[in-house]
């Protein structure tokens, strides 16, 4: 039987391709995971190991003068902790008198502060009495007029105030000038606009937040801030003047005044009201001056005064 050489059968295999990395996505983190130390201090590693080099000295001269420079640091911060822990209390001490001095001063001018106080009502109530006395039948009128008294009666309640959103306006307004920009700020040009119309719409006495006027107060700013004799008063401005209640309301809205103050409402939102009252009330001024006036008889003076007019 002739037999024939079998070959063994041919299997036919494939290649598979290797799978994905299943962090590929993550080839930026996968990086910083496989190289977490940087190739220079690899390598600046590898050189050390190789050489066995240290940074220290290595004779004997070099390491004494390591070991001297550190004792002196040591000595030196030592030194500076023990000088700190023994002037702290010396610190403290003189902190303290500090603050014993300045409560002392501060109770010394509160005490001068008193008494300035009281010398002050002193003078006041002279010359209120000074006044009321040579005023004569007019002593009450004289009172009144110079706001030596306090006073009541019917009158007028106006009340100015800031707009709730004071912007810059568009200029060529009433108020413009070359120290404020028509804003919706009341200023104290338009508080001694109001003053001297109620006084010429016949207010018997006007006072401002509790100020009393005078013929000799004075309206002013500094800054921002309205003085009013030198006192600073913040907004609302409450107006408050004697008079006859309907008719000084009248006149003062149909004056000048009235209208200019009519116009910082329409132009700038400047809020006012006014509305005339049964009872109002206003405190005595609260420093007076009292001046007297005496005409020279004969000719002319050494000051060069003619007749008829006097000094004060």
């Amino acid at each position: 039987m002739c037999g024939m050489s079998q070959q063994p059968p041919v299997r036919s295999t494939t290649t598979s391709s290797p799978r994905p990395r299943l962090d590929a996505s993550m080839s930026l983190l996968t990086n910083v995971m496989d190289h977490s130390l940087d190739d220079g201090y690899a390598e600046a590693a590898a050189r050390r190991g190789e050489t066995g080099r240290s940074r220290l000295p290595r004779t004997l001269r070099g390491r004494l003068t390591v070991a001297l420079g550190l004792v002196m640091v040591a000595v030196v911060v030592t030194i500076g902790a023990a000088e700190a822990r023994i002037s702290a209390p010396t610190l403290a001490k003189e902190r303290g008198e500090l603050i014993d001095r300045i409560e002392s001063g501060n109770a010394k001018a509160d005490r001068l502060t008193k008494s300035v106080d009281t010398l002050r009502g002193e003078v006041e109530e002279k010359q209120r009495q000074a006044l009321q006395k040579h005023g004569g039948a007019k002593g009450d009128l004289v009172a009144l007029l110079s706001g030596a008294t306090q006073v009541s009666g019917p009158g007028v309640k106006l009340v100015v105030d800031d707009a709730k959103q004071s912007a810059s306006g568009s200029g060529g307004g009433p108020r413009e000038s070359n120290d404020f920009s028509d804003t919706g700020r009341v200023r104290d040009h338009d508080m001694q606009r109001v003053v001297n119309g109620l006084w010429e719409s016949g207010a018997e006495a006007v006072a401002i937040n509790g100020q009393r006027l005078t013929a000799l107060s004075a309206i002013r700013a500094a800054g921002d801030a309205i003085l009013v004799d030198n006192k600073p008063l913040a907004p609302p401005y409450t107006v408050l003047a004697v008079g006859d209640g309907q008719r000084l309301s009248t006149a003062f809205q149909d004056s000048a005044d009235g209208q200019y103050l009519h116009v910082l409402q329409e132009n700038y939102d400047i809020r006012t009201s006014i509305s005339a009252q049964d009872t109002v009330r206003l405190p005595a001024a609260p420093s007076l001056i009292v001046r007297s006036a005496e005409p020279i008889a004969g000719g002319a003076g050494k000051g060069g005064t003619e007749k008829g007019k006097g000094t004060s």
